[in-house]
């Protein structure tokens, strides 16, 4: 398993630029918030999710977005989706809940997780993700997470992430 200093390696060795901005641990969105003030681009949310067919799946949105869990698996291409367990996140990213990032991918084996980003992360001019652990952030185009991804074998599906609608939200 891959820890921040082989990450970065890694994506020096892409060629990718990147920020990488330490802090104290965060666990939520909620609890991120002044680094969302103090670090610029999009901010996200991940959300390691497992269909009835027992396939997983890593989707990272904006950080504030709304995602409508009984909708996404027409998008995606899924079955019914619930929240992956730890153990399984841990097996196959090696990342604990609140340290969930699109860049663990590069833990899993080809096939063993499908990478989804809304088309605001991937087209981000800068997208702000946790480097495998949540005590920095780490900045980079969202064209070059793209890129990372599919050299680690795990070319990431762009779909627009459906939310609620107007009514069902809170």
């Amino acid at each position: 398993m891959h820890d921040e200093a082989t990450l970065l390696a890694a994506l020096d060795q892409l060629g990718i630029a990147y920020e990488n901005v330490p802090h104290a641990a965060v666990f939520t969105v909620e609890e991120s918030e002044s680094l969302h003030r103090a670090i610029p681009g999009v901010h996200t949310k991940n959300l390691f999710l497992k269909d009835k067919n027992g396939r997983f799946f890593l989707v990272t949105v904006e950080a504030h977005a709304r995602v409508d869990l009984k909708a996404l698996p027409a998008a995606i291409g899924a079955g019914k989706v619930s929240f992956g367990k730890a153990e399984d996140m841990e097996r196959l990213l090696g990342v604990t809940p609140g340290a969930v990032t699109p860049l663990a991918a590069i833990n899993a084996g080809e096939g063993m997780i499908s990478v989804v980003l809304d088309p605001v992360v991937a087209e981000a001019e800068r997208v702000n993700v946790h480097p495998l652990h949540n005590t920095a952030t780490l900045g980079l185009a969202g064209a070059d997470l793209v890129a990372a991804l599919a050299a680690w074998g795990h070319k990431p599906a762009v779909v627009a992430i459906p939310s609620p609608p107007a009514d069902k939200q809170l």
